[in-house]
Parts: C-alpha cells; sequence; structure tokens
C-alpha cells in the first residue's frame, strides 16, 4: 500500500500506480498528457481543453462544478484529480465513494512545483515530472532577473464580464501578478473573486486593466467600456490559461510574460 497526502493534507492510499485516471481539473489533464500518462486518462471534464482532440478519445463527465457520478463509476478509475478551487467539497465527498480522490490547492509556483512533482511520485512518472518541474524554476529564475528593473504597474484583472468580477487577494493569479510586478489594486478585498462597479475601478485608479479570456472570453470590442477610467493603451486582453493554469503551462508561461511586458510598454511610449 501507497501513501500520500493530497494538497490539503488528506490521506490518499493506494495499492499500486494508477492504471485508469479521471481528471477534473483542465490543468491538471494537461499536465498527465504532458507526463506521458494520456493513454492512462480516462475520464475529463468538458473545459479540458488541451490537448484539443482529448475531448474526443476520453470519456466526457460533466464540468468542474457539477460531474455526472455514474458516468465516473462506470469508468472504474484507479484515482480522481480534484482541486480545492474548481471542484465542491460536496463533490469530492461523493467521488470518494467511488476510488481515492487527490485534491490540489495551488496559490503559488512553488504549490504547483509540489503539485507536479507529487504526480511524477503517484503516477511512476518521477523523472518526467522532476524534468518538467525544473524547466519552471530555471524560467522563473530567468524571469525574475527580467523583471527586475520593471516598475510596478497598478492592476485590476477581471475574470467576469455580468457581474464584473475581479481577482483578489489569496489565488495563483495574484501571485503571478506580483511575480509580473504588477500591483493587484482590489488584494484588499475579502472575498478571493469580489463583484466590483467601474466606479470601484476608477475610485482605485489602475495604471493597466487586463481582461483575460477566460473563464469569461473577453474580446476586444470590450475594451471599450473600461476607457472611462484607464487609457485605451493600458487595456489588455490576457490569456488567462498562463495566468491561472498551474501545471505544465507553466513551462512558457514566462515567454508569454515577457511578450506581455514588451506589448505594455511599447503601447504606453
Amino acid at each position: 500500500m501507497n501513501v500520500f497526502y493530497d494538497q490539503l493534507n488528506r490521506k490518499v492510499e493506494l495499492e499500486e500506480i494508477p492504471k485508469r485516471i479521471v481528471s477534473l481539473v483542465p490543468s491538471q489533464t494537461e499536465l498527465l498528457v504532458d507526463l506521458g500518462l494520456e493513454d492512462n486518462v480516462v475520464g475529463v471534464t468538458k473545459f479540458c481543453v488541451h490537448p484539443e482532440d482529448l475531448r474526443k478519445k476520453k470519456e466526457v463527465v460533466g464540468g468542474t462544478k457539477q460531474v455526472d457520478i455514474d458516468k465516473v463509476r462506470r469508468l472504474a478509475p484507479d484515482i480522481i484529480l480534484c482541486n480545492k478551487e474548481e471542484n465542491t467539497p460536496k463533490m469530492v465527498e461523493e467521488l470518494e465513494e467511488l476510488a481515492p480522490v487527490h485534491v490540489s490547492d495551488v496559490k503559488s509556483i512553488d504549490d504547483a512545483i509540489e503539485l507536479i512533482r507529487e504526480y511524477g511520485e503517484v503516477f511512476g512518472k518521477r523523472e518526467k515530472a522532476f524534468e518538467i518541474a525544473g524547466k519552471i524554476l530555471d524560467q522563473r529564475n530567468d524571469f525574475r532577473k527580467f523583471i527586475m528593473e520593471k516598475p510596478v504597474k497598478r492592476v485590476a484583472y477581471f475574470i467576469w464580464k455580468r457581474p464584473m468580477m475581479v481577482v483578489g487577494k489569496d489565488t495563483f493569479i495574484d501571485h503571478l501578478l506580483k511575480l509580473n510586478n504588477f500591483e493587484n489594486i482590489f488584494f484588499g478585498e475579502k472575498s478571493r473573486y469580489p463583484e466590483v462597479e467601474m466606479k470601484d475601478v476608477a475610485n482605485k485608479n489602475p495604471d493597466l486593466v487586463f481582461l483575460s479570456t477566460e473563464p469569461f472570453p473577453f474580446k476586444e470590442e470590450d475594451k471599450e467600456a473600461f476607457e472611462k477610467v484607464v487609457r485605451r493603451d493600458g487595456i489588455h486582453i490576457v490569456d488567462g490559461e498562463y495566468f491561472s493554469w498551474y501545471g505544465s503551462r507553466l513551462v512558457a508561461a514566462f515567454s508569454y510574460f515577457r511578450n506581455l511586458h514588451d506589448k505594455i510598454y511599447s503601447s504606453s511610449s
């Protein structure tokens, strides 16, 4: 019997290396594929969009908040992968009746590295997992040198349109904003994803407004509404996957961040 502890410090007992995996978190699904475990993934969510054709080959068991328990049961998984933020406690409780459930809780790069390495141990892919983790750490170290001379910019990061919702404190996105020398103007809010009005944004006088491509898919035409609070060249559509996916996508995230900074400074010059 192998015993692991997930990121909520819950005991996960496995008789052997899991062969049949149900993943209910898109970024973790992508990580599994990059670890060489695509053949072992039997169930995914409708939001598991990377790789693009995966949902055509695997059983789609629902979304991250609602899952078809009967579908999961029929897949006879050896392990089910969840996340504290993406999946509900009730869902985790129901799924535990079917198979061991591992719950991640990622609020920083270090948490992401811990998760990647633990997956390496759980699924017998230690070498590949440590390779991916090493690349991310190397990229982060190089990026810290790049960002050192960049001035701090005050940012509002929007994730939803109606109602307008922004990123607050204690989130992975906020952690990555800080790493980019972006000061989250809504960090002081009690909610992790507070609802705001345009006057709240105006009162905080941001330098930049970021409109994320997920979970709400902001488009270029959405910029116009924010021109009352910040100059148009300070409003940017940003790739939400690079700011919120904490698996192997982080390998490419720092290159994206460099390009974003170049875009910001070129548009404001």
